[in-house]
């Protein structure tokens, strides 16, 4: 018998003005074809780091992960603060040598640039290499003056796989890990991030700029001359968070409700920050929807597969197209969401009849963490129809 699912997805709607938050290898503005027409598009793994240096902000720092090559150099600082407090410090190379015995199991080969460095960025939590040091029992001393061979077959002893496989924080949990060296520290990531895409199509256009010498008053010329694109859009952002992987990732369900508001909420906030200073670009959404699902995600993106033309303005007829579209969707496949909430600022009586009346943000957030806990408890959410019959 399959174990019971739950997708909470996340539709955003957000204009941003005159930016480039997310440039290519020419710094253009990254882009798309869709529906035949050229969009404006933040790449997945963009707002994906947005999202996690968001969630990070609230986070306390011996919570938080770490994605590095320099995972070496973390550990060897990590051994020796205990020795030194204890009196018997390790010195440096001491240190480097444990730290490096430890890391062996993981197959984690040195960089061909740098010896301090790994060869490929490892996302591990700050708490799991505290829990790599609580494995020496106090030894570390003792195991660095052993000869390579007696401490490699001592490290052996020790669950250091284990130990990096299990108590990940929330953010590795929510954006899972591969390690193709080493499957057992592979973590399936429980959130999924869609490529935003402008719900139009748009023109890339440049901001042609200078600097002036202020020391220099004998030219009055230009110091510096440059160029920069940049566009403006209305986009479309979608997210999925599968409760059910993240709760495995956990294993804790107190754990997986806060993480889950946490998650919507950084989510929603989170802004990459791609020539930040040059175009204070940093809007907040118009439109947040949320679809509570049983079954299997679906991205609404097919809302805009025909460009918004902005008649009466992108923002709204955006909103609009994704109230036909959701409602399409669930007439068409017979697959309404098992609960649909939403905040917005949009007016009509389509966008109320579909999306349901506009709640506060923060009541949002409540309703996410009331049906996840309730997810959590008794294993499934009843329809929306249902839980209001029960009511009445």
């Amino acid at each position: 018998m399959s174990q019971p699912t739950l997708f909470v997805e996340v539709h955003i709607l957000q204009s941003l003005p005159p930016s480039n938050v997310n440039r290519d290898d020419s710094g253009t503005p990254k882009q798309a074809v869709y529906g035949g027409a050229r969009r404006a598009r933040v790449s997945s793994q963009a707002w994906k780091r947005a999202t996690r240096t968001e969630y990070a902000k609230h986070m306390p720092n011996a919570d938080r992960a770490t994605r590095t090559k320099r995972i070496a150099t973390l550990l060897a600082q990590r051994l020796a603060r205990p020795a030194a407090e204890a009196g018997a410090g390790l010195t440096g190379e001491q240190a480097d040598r444990l730290a490096a015995a430890l890391l062996e199991p993981l197959g984690i080969t040195k960089s061909t640039k740098r010896d301090d460095q790994s060869a490929y960025l490892l996302f591990f939590g700050k708490k799991q290499l505290d829990a790599l040091v609580q494995l020496l029992d106090g030894k570390a001393a003792e195991l660095a003056a052993l000869p390579d061979d007696d401490l490699k077959n001592e490290v052996k002893k020790l669950a250091v796989v284990q130990t990096l496989s299990t108590g990940h924080p929330a953010e590795v949990a929510l954006f899972g890990r591969m390690v193709a060296d080493l499957p057992a520290l592979n973590v399936d990531a429980s959130v999924q991030v869609a490529h935003a895409l402008s719900t139009h199509a748009v023109r890339t256009e440049f901001d042609y700029y200078t600097a002036v010498d202020d020391e220099n008053t004998d030219d009055h010329g230009a110091g510096m001359i440059g160029t920069v694109e940049f566009n403006s859009s209305t986009l479309y952002r979608y997210a999925v968070l599968g409760v059910h992987q993240l709760r495995d990732n956990l294993t804790d369900a107190e754990e997986t409700r806060q993480t889950a508001v946490r998650f919507v909420d950084a989510f929603a906030r989170s802004m990459p920050t791609g020539h930040q200073n040059s175009f204070a670009h940093r809007t907040l959404p118009h439109l947040v929807l949320l679809t509570v699902r049983a079954d299997q995600p679906v991205n609404l993106v097919s809302a805009y597969e025909e460009p918004v033309t902005g008649v009466t303005g992108l923002a709204s007829e955006s909103v609009v197209r994704l109230a036909d579209e959701l409602k399409a969707v669930g007439e068409t496949w017979g697959d309404k969401p098992l609960r649909t909430l939403a905040t917005y600022t949009a007016e009509g009586d389509k966008i109320t009849e579909v999306f349901g009346s506009s709640l506060p943000f923060p009541a949002l957030l409540d309703s996410v963490d009331a049906l996840v806990g309730q997810w959590l408890a008794d294993g499934e959410i009843a329809p929306a129809e249902t839980a209001q019959a029960d009511a009445r």
